[in-house]
């Protein structure tokens, strides 16, 4: 392989993780000027920008007028659990994943609510399951619109049955502001504020049709619910929770913080700009990649490609010919150079997935630092596959 040349320009920002991902473009601690620090989260002014976050949020998303949301406790984690522990049990339940994320909830509904009747669809790192074979119609549906581990999501929701008679749980963390949601078709959504926006983490997002609502008030599960998972009292919805009474503390640093994401993504365009930006940074890449002779996509089919967790394997066949450890090693030193270099920070595939890198293309990062970093990954490669060679 030529030797290629170290590039001179660096990415302006070098944060390329999937979780926390980047902050939005400009922002400063000058951000959090306003925030409600050292007041009561019940104070009236509490209560304000609570019911704020709120509103913000349904309005950059799209959200329907007739759907309920909520800050909840433990992040985008919190906010399935919260719905799985509360929902399921009622009727039979699909359970669909494809990466690391979408299998702990089946280990969940498996080995902890021990539910009799679930069925599990699973494919490969890379591809999707069969979705035609998943009953969407009488039965309870878990799944995650974009696995963040994998890369892969699903291209649409036409696959969920309109006149469903169960609910479909949908963990959206790393699709929410990125990917057009189809809420016609969901009833309970749950994310995250680190992910799209850039917010900071602990505090997750539950959204609830009015099908999610009256599986609520009409079902009781046989196990006892925790605190935190509870959304209900005497049958009834809690209806505090979705008008900015959390269940328990939050943040209003952090609080202030995703204020301030939200404001910035309106100033963009809201979901049709975000959505925007994340589909040209995710072309940068796929750009780099088509044009490039040692890396592909890990999604094998274009169209399940994500635009935000965009998830890469090395293919160069003398790298891969010396089998997974080689390419293990050159994925770790490549990701070691850059981020020695501070010119891109975690970016290495996820811990349970094909060895190789995982760069966030979410609407809060520049194209302009991908195309830069696209460079200093060319340049990489090149320096851990001579390394290679030399050690062999």
């Amino acid at each position: 392989m030529t030797a290629i040349l170290r590039p001179g320009t660096k990415p302006a920002n070098p944060h390329f993780s999937s979780g926390p991902c980047a902050k939005r473009p400009g922002w400063s601690v000058t951000a959090l000027s306003d925030a409600l620090v050292g007041r009561s989260h019940r104070s009236k002014p509490g209560k304000a920008k609570l019911q704020q976050a709120i509103d913000l949020t349904r309005e950059v998303l799209g959200v329907p007028a007739d759907y309920k949301i909520g800050i909840v406790p433990a992040s985008d984690t919190g906010a399935v659990e919260m719905a799985m522990w509360s929902m399921l049990g009622a009727r039979g339940v699909d359970m669909i994943a494809w990466e690391s994320f979408g299998e702990g909830w089946i280990t969940d509904v498996q080995k902890q609510l021990k539910l009799a009747d679930a069925r599990v669809f699973t494919a490969p790192y890379g591809e999707l399951p069969d979705l035609a074979a998943v009953d969407t119609k009488t039965r309870d549906v878990v799944f995650t619109w974009n696995g963040t581990t994998s890369g892969v999501r699903v291209a649409n929701a036409d696959w969920i049955a309109a006149d469903r008679e169960g609910v479909v749980i949908c963990d959206a963390t790393s699709a929410a502001f990125a990917q057009d949601l189809d809420w016609a078709k969901l009833d309970v959504v749950t994310f995250s504020w680190q992910k799209v926006l850039g917010g900071e983490a602990a505090h997750g997002m539950i959204v609830l049709s009015p099908r999610a609502v009256a599986r609520l008030e009409s079902y009781k599960p046989a196990w006892p619910l925790p605190k935190i998972f509870r959304m209900t009292k005497g049958g009834k919805l809690i209806d505090g929770i979705f008008i900015g009474e959390t269940i328990n503390t939050p943040s209003m640093l952090a609080v202030e913080d995703y204020l301030d994401a939200l404001l910035w993504a309106k100033s963009v365009g809201s979901l049709k700009g975000l959505i925007g930006r994340a589909d040209a940074n995710a072309a940068v890449i796929s750009d780099w990649v088509a044009a490039s002779s040692w890396v592909a996509h890990l999604a094998k089919a274009p169209e399940t490609r994500s635009n935000t967790s965009v998830c890469l394997v090395i293919a160069d066949p003398d790298v891969t010919a010396r089998g997974p450890d080689a390419v293990a090693a050159v994925a770790k030193q490549i990701v070691s150079m850059l981020e020695k270099e501070k010119v891109g920070f975690d970016f290495g595939a996820y811990r349970d997935a094909p060895a190789g890198l995982r760069i966030w293309c979410g609407a809060t990062v520049e194209t302009a630092d991908l195309k830069a970093f696209t460079a200093w990954l060319d340049w990489a490669f090149a320096e851990a596959k001579a390394a290679l060679a030399k050690a062999a």
